[in-house]
């Protein structure tokens, strides 16, 4: 990969941590405008979003992302009671999870409906466009498309963690990946370092 995709890689995942950071610090973990993606695949020319997007953290050695799950499933099966699960992810999430962009896959991922016509559509596809926006920054992503087993352990993780903020989430949804190439993936205005 080239340097400047390299920068851009870099670039966006820190942009996505600062804004995920202000949103569970300062709006009560709601998604920001810039937290959801407008969506383009080539069989459409229209705006086929808002998706909101969600990130993991990359495995290592220590089995880091492996204990923040199994925190996330302990946060949703301690209790019942959303606002104590809502405050309990407040808590977590705020602290220093998304301080360090480095430490996340270089992939995005959203949650469908098990019969979501447009997941469907998408893994069909097997690629598409993400186009991200807030304070007059922007980026338009060519990505590629796959869908998660439910034994991936990155699905475990973001299922995880979106159970915390919506306790009606069904018990069986579609993760996608959204794997970024960086090379064909610009912003405006241009990013020159990360």
């Amino acid at each position: 990969m080239s340097a400047q995709a390299d920068i851009l890689r870099d670039y966006f995942f820190g942009w996505q941590c600062r804004l995920r950071q202000q949103a569970v610090r300062k709006n009560d973990g709601r998604p920001s405008e810039g937290m959801r993606a407008d969506l383009y695949v080539k069989v459409s020319d229209k705006n086929l979003g808002p998706i909101n997007t969600g990130l993991a953290l990359a495995e290592t050695d220590d089995g880091d992302a492996e204990k923040v799950t199994d925190e996330f499933r302990h946060i949703c099966k301690k209790t019942h009671d959303p606002n104590l699960r809502h405050q309990a992810a407040l808590k977590l999430l705020s602290s220093a999870y998304y301080q360090h962009p480095k430490t996340f896959l270089h992939a995005l991922m959203a949650t469908f409906a098990l019969d979501s016509e447009l997941a469907a559509l998408l893994v069909e596809q097997r690629e598409c466009q993400l186009h991200f926006s807030q304070y007059q920054q922007s980026f338009q992503l060519h990505c590629g498309v796959e869908k998660l087993a439910d034994t991936d352990p990155v699905y475990q993780a973001v299922y995880w963690h979106n159970k915390m903020f919506n306790p009606v989430l069904p018990a069986t949804v579609e993760i996608l990946r959204f794997t970024p190439d960086w090379e064909n993936s610009t912003a405006q205005p241009p990013v020159t370092r990360a």
